[in-house]
C-alpha cells in the first residue's frame, strides 16, 4: 500500500492525433453513469441512515494532508517522500490529527464521514481495487468502560451491510494483544512483530506455505518458530474457541495474549446481547496490517464471494474484505506532541470501522435483475394535438409547487408516440394527459404506466382543480 502523493505535470495528453484527445479517465479512476450512481446514491443514503441512528454527527477535512501527518502510520509496506502534501490515504488518520488539534472540544465523538481517498497501488478494476475511491468511516472516540463501544461499532457493522441487502456475509475478528502475544510465546523478537505480523495478514490470499516461506526467507525468521506460529494463526471459529484458549498455560502466562483473551471474553458476551455473535468468526490469522490497531480488529467478508474464492469459480469477484476496522488508542497522542515526561499531551482512545462502498458496489451492480430507474420523477406531462407548451407548462408549475417530481418534453409540439417512449425508458408512473377538448372541459385525464389494466383507457378523467389531490393519493399508494 502507498501513498498517492500530489503531482502537477504540464504537457501534452498522453495521446493525441488530428481529431482531438484521446478520451480517457486517469488509470485506477472511473465515471459512473445515471443508473450506476442511482445505485450509489441508494447505497450511501443506506449507511448515512444506519450511521446517524447511532448517533453520529458528521466532519470533514482536507482530501490532502501535510505529508508527515500520513508518512509512516499505514504500517510496514508505506512510501515515505514525495512533495510536502499527500494525498489522505484513508479516513483514519486525518481523524485523528482532527483530534489532536480539536480534541479539548471533543473529548468524546460520534463521528462519520464518507469521502473520498486515494491510493497508488496498482488498480484492479474488476476487483473494486482503485487509486480513487470513497470510504464510509464511523468511530467511537473517548474513553469508556472496556469493549462497550467496540460491540456497538461491530453491531452498527452488522446492521449497515443487511441493510445494504448484499447477501451473507460474517466478521473475522481478533485481537492485537492476543496476536501480539503468541508473537512474544512463540519466541518472536520484538523488534520483528511488525513484519512478521503483515505476513501472517497475508493468509487470506495465501497458503499458509507461502506465508511461512515469505516469514523464514525473506524475514529471516527461525523455522521452528514460524511452526510454532503456524500452530495458532491455523485455529479459527466460533466464540467457543475462546475457551480452547483459555486452556493454554502457555497463553494465559503472557500479560497481553491474557489481557486480550479476557477483552474478547466480555466482547462476545455484548455481542449476544446486541444479536450479532453468531455472525463472527473468531479468526486468530486476522491481523490487519496497519501499525495504530492497538485492540480488537475484524473485517467483514461476503460469503458468496468467499465461497466463489474458494472454489475458484469467478475469479472476477474475488475482492476480499467489504469493511475492516478496529481500535487505536495510540494514534490521536502521536499527533498531540508530547510533555516533559515524554507521554503525549492529549490521548484519545478510539475505534471505529470502514464500509468497503466500491466492493459493496460491485456486489449491489451484480444483483441487478431488472431496469435501474435513474431518476426520480413521479409524473410526465404529455400533450396530445397541438402541443400545449404553455399549458404543459403550467401543469408542471403547479406539480412544482405541491412538491411532485415532474417533468415535460423540451419541445413545442413533440409527438405523442416520443412523449410515451420518455415515460416508458424513464420508468414515470404517472403521466397527465391534456388535449384541447379536456382543457375546455376544465378536465385531465391521469394515466398509471406501470399497469397494463385496458380499463384505463387512454386515461382516467379528473377535474383539473382535482389534479393535485388526485396525484398525491396515488403517488402516496406507490
Amino acid at each position: 500500500m502507498s501513498i498517492a502523493y500530489i503531482e502537477f505535470r504540464h504537457g501534452n495528453p498522453t495521446r493525441s492525433n488530428t481529431a482531438g484527445f484521446s478520451l480517457k479517465t486517469p488509470k485506477g479512476t472511473r465515471d459512473y453513469n445515471d443508473k450506476e450512481m442511482a445505485i450509489r446514491q441508494k447505497m450511501f443514503a443506506t449507511i448515512e441512515t444506519i450511521f446517524k441512528r447511532h448517533g453520529a454527527v458528521t466532519i470533514d477535512t482536507p482530501v490532502f494532508e501535510l505529508k508527515d501527518i500520513l508518512a509512516g502510520k499505514y504500517g510496514e509496506d508505506t512510501y515515505q517522500g514525495g512533495e510536502e502534501c499527500s494525498l489522505r490515504y484513508d479516513l483514519t488518520v486525518p481523524f485523528a490529527r482532527f483530534l489532536a488539534m480539536y480534541g479539548k472540544d471533543y473529548p468524546t465523538l460520534r463521528r462519520y464521514q464518507i469521502a473520498k481517498v486515494y491510493r497508488r497501488d496498482q488498480p484492479v478494476m474488476s476487483k473494486g481495487r482503485m487509486r480513487e475511491f470513497y470510504q464510509c468511516d464511523f468511530d467511537i472516540a473517548g474513553t469508556y468502560d472496556p469493549m462497550i463501544p467496540d460491540a456497538e461499532i461491530l453491531r452498527l457493522l452488522c446492521e449497515a451491510l443487511s441493510a445494504l441487502d448484499i447477501g451473507d456475509f460474517h466478521v473475522k475478528i481478533n485481537h492485537r494483544k492476543i496476536l501480539d502475544g503468541i508473537f512474544q510465546v512463540c519466541g518472536v523478537p520484538e523488534a520483528d512483530i511488525r513484519p512478521i505480523s503483515s505476513a501472517i495478514d497475508k493468509l487470506d490470499k495465501l497458503s499458509w506455505e507461502d506465508v511461512r516461506k515469505e516469514m523464514t526467507e525473506e524475514k529471516k525468521l527461525d523455522p521452528l518458530v514460524a511452526d510454532r506460529i503456524g500452530e495458532y494463526v491455523k485455529l479459527k471459529g466460533d466464540h467457543t474457541l475462546l475457551e480452547t484458549l483459555l486452556c493454554d498455560e502457555a497463553l494465559m502466562k503472557n500479560s497481553s495474549a491474557s489481557q486480550g483473551l479476557k477483552e474478547m471474553g466480555l466482547l462476545f458476551e455484548f455481542l449476544s446481547i446486541f444479536d450479532v455473535r453468531y455472525k463472527m468468526v473468531f479468526d486468530l490469522s486476522l491481523a490487519r496490517g496497519l501499525d495504530y490497531y492497538t485492540g480488537i480488529i475484524y473485517e467483514a467478508v461476503s460469503k458468496e464471494v468467499g465461497q466463489r474464492i474458494e472454489n475458484g469459480t469467478d475469479e472476477g469477484v474475488c475482492m476480499g474484505s467489504i469493511a475492516a476496522g478496529g481500535r487505536y488508542d495510540q494514534l490521536v497522542g502521536m499527533f498531540s506532541g508530547h510533555n516533559k515526561k515524554g507521554k503525549p499531551n492529549l490521548e484519545i482512545p478510539c475505534v471505529g470501522v470502514s464500509i468497503g462502498v466500491e466492493r459493496v458496489f460491485s456486489l449491489l451492480m451484480a444483483q441487478q435483475q431488472k431496469e435501474i430507474k435513474s431518476n426520480e420523477t413521479q409524473v410526465f406531462v404529455i400533450a396530445v394535438g397541438d402541443g400545449l407548451l404553455r399549458e404543459r407548462m403550467q401543469l408542471a408549475k403547479e406539480l412544482w409547487d405541491a412538491g411532485i417530481k415532474a417533468s415535460f418534453m423540451l419541445k413545442n409540439k413533440p409527438k405523442l408516440d416520443k412523449q410515451w417512449v420518455v415515460c416508458e425508458k424513464e420508468q414515470i408512473p404517472l403521466a397527465v394527459i391534456i388535449g384541447q377538448s379536456e382543457l375546455d372541459r376544465g378536465e385531465i385525464k391521469i394515466k398509471d404506466m406501470r399497469s397494463k389494466d385496458i380499463s384505463q383507457g387512454k386515461g382516467v378523467i379528473v377535474k383539473r382543480e382535482e389534479m393535485i389531490e388526485n396525484i398525491q393519493s396515488r403517488l402516496a399508494s406507490l
